[in-house]
């Protein structure tokens, strides 16, 4: 069964001096405010669209990684995601780098490492992003 999810995001004024608010329907979790300083600059209490594409990335490759070390017999203790997208003001999204470290009884780190491509080559999001650059470091804990 096919599922949709929603966010919306309201904007008030030129991309500069202007501001707005990014708020996800589906979950209900909440109105996160957004502006161009905090996507080229610093985020002073702002997310991004970048941000926002990083724990999209993170949170599907750990699931498609769990899975993946699951269906191999080597399900994991735990796994720690993080997702850096670099965005540079007039060319867009640069690059995003995973890393990634497990805890996989039973597994070695050439398995691991093996493990955690095929999740970055298959999760849906990483699917979705193609058009960028996307770049892996594994190891385990």
């Amino acid at each position: 069964m096919a599922t949709t999810r929603q966010a919306h995001t309201v904007w008030e004024g030129n991309l500069i001096e202007g501001k707005g608010a990014v708020t996800f329907d589906s979950s209900g979790i909440g109105e996160y405010p957004v502006s161009w300083p905090a996507r080229s600059e610093a985020a002073n209490g702002k997310t991004s669209p970048e941000e926002l594409i990083a724990a999209a990335h993170s949170s599907c490759f750990s699931m498609a990684l769990s899975h993946g070390l699951t269906g191999a017999g080597t399900p994991p203790t735990r796994l720690e995601t993080k997702a850096d997208v670099t965005f540079q003001p007039g060319t867009g999204i640069t690059g995003i780098h995973i890393t990634v470290q497990g805890e996989v009884p039973g597994l070695d780190e050439a398995g691991f490492v093996k493990a955690a491509e095929d999740a970055k080559a298959n999760c849906p999001v990483s699917q979705a992003l193609t058009g960028t650059t996307i770049t892996l470091s594994a190891s385990l804990a």
